[in-house]
């Protein structure tokens, strides 16, 4: 049942309307942007979707929407975040009936697991539904890792297809390779070490930076699957000073304010999370304007 999950895969954003009430119709018109740019898939309801400040009925909503407006065309994987393991099989199952793709799934979210409690979590979603499911393993924010060994006991479920790896230690993913050879997908998960990531063997790349530069993204992405590295090096210098805002805590704000700064959405969040001013709004725009002043022209590269 492993589905066929490559390339790159923006996590999107929710816009929101001045009342802070998520904004349908511009969702629809930046997936529709998206597609037509060449993403591979669409993530919803994850970090810069502002999962965890929705609810439940909105992230219910979100999906549904997505879903219509994608119609099939790529995959759509929704994050999974829930406070107890309960609230997530119900989303699991709920999403398969909404028509979801796939899941990606953080462990619990509040409480901070152990790793025991951790693999516990996700095989209980698993076994809740059939849809395929991605492990989204982020110590650095989660604090909790699952292990190599720990990988083994999820290999048990036929479901769990897939790994996001956020570890920031891309060790882990030669790691996966010797373990597991080709049973699980390994996505990038982190922005910034995402080249060296598909150059060491992950197949695709999970990005909050692609909503903002999605072209140059999947431009990345290509030349790398072809072994162009010089090529994909020349795009991922321009790149990178933008792609480490992906690492830092206000990454959503960072990537909607650039989304507002490119015409592709509104930098509004929802509380606590509150627009950047001051030095951090004006690094955001700083780097932004840089990688405008500095953009490269694809069409020479012949992709």
């Amino acid at each position: 049942m492993k589905p066929n999950w490559t390339g790159v895969y923006p996590a999107v954003s929710n816009q929101f309307k001045e009342n802070f009430s998520i904004d349908f119709a511009e969702n629809a018109a930046m997936c529709e942007n998206l597609i037509k740019e060449g993403v591979h898939g669409i993530i919803v309801n994850g970090t810069i979707g502002e999962n965890c400040s929705l609810t439940a009925e909105e992230k219910r909503q979100v999906m549904k929407s997505v879903v219509e407006v994608v119609n099939g065309r790529v995959p759509v994987i929704s994050g999974v975040a829930e406070t107890t393991t309960a609230a997530a099989v119900q989303y699991a199952k709920d999403a398969e009936e909404i028509g979801i793709d796939g899941l990606m799934v953080l462990p619990g979210m509040v409480y901070r697991s152990t790793e025991r409690e951790a693999i516990y979590h996700y095989q209980q979603v698993a076994r809740g539904t059939a849809l395929p499911i991605m492990i989204y393993n982020n110590p650095v924010t989660y604090g909790v890792d699952v292990s190599i060994e720990g990988m083994k006991v999820l290999a048990e479920e036929a479901n769990i297809v897939s790994v996001k790896e956020a570890t920031e230690d891309t060790r882990r993913i030669t790691e996966l390779k010797r373990a597991f050879g080709d049973r699980f997908i390994i996505f990038g998960g982190v922005d910034d070490i995402a080249l060296e990531s598909l150059m060491l063997g992950a197949t695709g790349w999970i990005s909050g930076l692609t909503n903002v530069f999605p072209r140059e993204s999947v431009a990345i992405y290509n030349l790398a699957k072809q072994g162009r590295y010089e090529e994909a090096r020349e795009i991922w210098s321009w790149f990178l000073p933008l792609l480490r805002l992906d690492t830092i805590p206000t990454l959503v704000q960072c990537i909607k304010l650039a989304e507002q700064l490119a015409g592709r959405g509104s930098e509004r969040t929802r509380a606590p999370r509150m627009p950047l001013t001051g030095e951090a709004r004006s690094q955001v725009e700083s780097l932004y304007q840089e990688a405008i002043d500095n953009r490269i022209n694809l069409s020479k590269f012949d992709l």
